[in-house]
């Protein structure tokens, strides 16, 4: 393999300075410089698709693009192009391609040629690279070409030696983590130009982690694979429009309804490292970061969980890695869930929603939620000093107590519920039985203090409230059930069914009290479940519902629509 400093003076000149520029952060990625490749030149071919779905069988590439590389990640060239897809195109909200852009482009077929000479003698490189050659080779094989197996790098999975401390491993983490934006992200081209950065880091022989040897073979290997220069099978025009006639199959290329904040912001923020700790297979990361972003808008739809199941098929996943994975997912969101030191109603609620969606036992989520809060109270009480012997305040205020402030503003009251939560003290906004005590100046007498008095529960002065904090004491132990037994693996859930609008001049208050009425479990906010809300109509309607969960119906009960 020839040196960097061996390259040519000519090709040197041109490319010193914009192999540099790529460690510095830029607004706009710069024009690549067009230099002749050589068939027989070690190199690699970066490639980037947008696809209209997840799943390489049933959905089709919109577009492509690859960019060539030398064996140390300086760029000699560029291409792509849109595809027609001879269907649906897709989420046009994700990719940004829609019907319109692609109607004069050229199918696959009629590309491949072309693509070949760009991938022919190269080491084929893409982010999440599983995903992305599943791809190609299924468009291969539909016009009637043989792809061979060429040697991949992954830079995803490559991530891992190289940015072993990221939480996420999307590529827009990944190229923030080696110092440059992503730029262009989710069109083939400004993604392929991103990875290729991202190789360029990863190859550089003195900045970071040293490449590994495995890695800096792959491009004299790829020049020995031979490619095709034509087909030698038949089109299989059968399966050229997989969806077209099938409406179900159809993906809709209008955005989702808006996700809930708490899912939103757990998917966001939860950590590939913790899932892995929490049993993950580190052979899912790929499809647990595939999850995740099916997850971002808070649902999982048909093409979705088709797509998700082939995805892991695709990766070599066994049932039994997709069930760790899904429930490593859900316990990561947990943790995150936890990080402020309390789950909302609405975080718990979307716990359980994600675990019924990926076929986990629900119980699993409140077991997890306690596992992680006694972990986290136990870290916050180690080192906590015994009380003094002259102690005369009473009970000691305990790591993850909880507690009702009122009044207080001549106490800097925000201060003092800062500090009584960095120590491990919740804060909550209203009284309950399991508050430990009211943190009172006497100058309000509202709820909160007619509720203490319900309730009987302690009233302190600030003063007393900060002595309580500065001789704080460990945490009471927490009794944590044992997780329950894992259920078998199974797909995601997708909807069965078109969402059920709620109907004029009702409220969802009314939904939810008819449901109460007739044995639901409602919860007080959130989204309406889907079931309830059909039921209700079909009730409202005089059309009999089906039962859930084996419960009469609501024609078996008195309606009070």
């Amino acid at each position: 393999m020839q040196n960097p400093s061996n390259v040519s003076a000519s090709a040197g000149t041109v490319l010193t300075m914009g192999f540099m520029d790529r460690f510095r952060k830029h607004e706009t990625p710069p024009e690549q410089p067009q230099l002749p490749v050589r068939l027989d030149q070690p190199r690699f071919a970066v490639i980037d698709i947008e696809t209209t779905g997840l799943s390489p069988q049933l959905d089709r590439i919109v577009e492509i693009a690859v960019v060539t590389t030398d064996p140390w990640g300086r760029v000699l060239g560029e291409w792509s192009t849109r595809i027609n897809p001879e269907g649906p195109v897709g989420a046009t909200h994700i990719h940004g391609i829609s019907a319109a852009d692609v109607a004069g482009a050229p199918v696959f077929r009629d590309v491949i040629a072309a693509l070949t000479q760009q991938l022919a003698g190269a080491a084929l490189v893409a982010h999440n690279a599983e995903f992305d050659l599943a791809f190609v080779r299924e468009e291969f094989r539909r016009a009637g070409w043989d792809m061979p197996a060429a040697p991949s790098l992954c830079t995803l999975r490559a991530s891992d030696y190289h940015l072993p401390n990221l939480d996420r491993r999307r590529l827009a983490d990944c190229c923030w983590a080696v110092g440059t934006p992503l730029t262009g992200a989710h069109s083939a081209l400004g993604d392929a130009r991103a990875t290729a950065v991202l190789l360029a880091a990863f190859m550089h022989p003195h900045i970071g982690a040293t490449p590994l040897a495995e890695h800096l073979a792959l491009p004299e290997q790829a020049i020995r694979v031979r490619w095709p220069a034509e087909p030698n099978g038949a089109v299989l025009r059968d399966v050229a429009m997989p969806r077209t006639d099938n409406p179900a199959y159809t993906p809709s290329t209008a955005p989702a309804s808006t996700a809930p904040e708490a899912l939103v912001s757990m998917v966001d923020h939860f950590s590939l490292l913790d899932a892995v700790a929490m049993g993950a297979p580190e052979s899912g990361i790929a499809y647990l970061e595939t999850l995740a972003e099916a997850l971002e808008d808070g649902e999982i739809s048909d093409e979705e969980a088709a797509g998700l199941v082939a995805f892991a098929l695709t990766m070599g996943l066994t049932a039994e890695d997709v069930t760790a994975a899904n429930e490593g997912f859900v316990q990561a969101l947990a943790i995150e869930a936890l990080d402020d030191g309390k789950v909302s109603r609405a975080e718990k609620a979307e716990l359980l929603r994600v675990a019924d969606l990926l076929n986990i036992n629900p119980k699993v989520v409140p077991t997890v939620l306690d596992k992680a809060e006694a972990a986290r109270e136990q870290r916050m009480s180690a080192g906590l000093a015994p009380l003094p012997d002259d102690w005369s305040l009473g009970e000691p205020l305990r790591v993850g107590d909880k507690v009702v402030f009122t009044g207080c503003a001549a106490f800097d009251r925000p201060g003092m519920e800062q500090r009584a939560e960095s120590l491990g003290v919740l804060v909550i906004g209203s009284m309950s039985p399991k508050v430990a005590l009211l943190v009172s100046d006497g100058t309000m007498d509202g709820g909160k203090a007619g509720r203490a008095r319900e309730l009987g529960a302690r009233v302190v002065h600030p003063d007393d409230f900060r002595l309580l904090l500065d001789h704080l004491q460990p945490a009471r132990p927490r009794e944590v059930k044992a997780p329950p037994k894992p259920q078998k693996a199974a797909p995601p859930k997708a909807a069965t069914s078109a969402p059920v609008d709620l109907p004029e001049d009702v409220t969802p208050a009314d939904v939810r009290e008819w449901g109460r009425q007739n044995g639901w479990e409602v919860g007080v906010r959130g989204r309406l479940n889907q079931e309830l809300l059909a039921a209700f109509v079909a009730a409202s309607d005089n059309v009999p519902a089906e039962p859930h969960d084996g419960a009469p119906g609501p024609r078996d009960r008195a309606q009070t629509p």
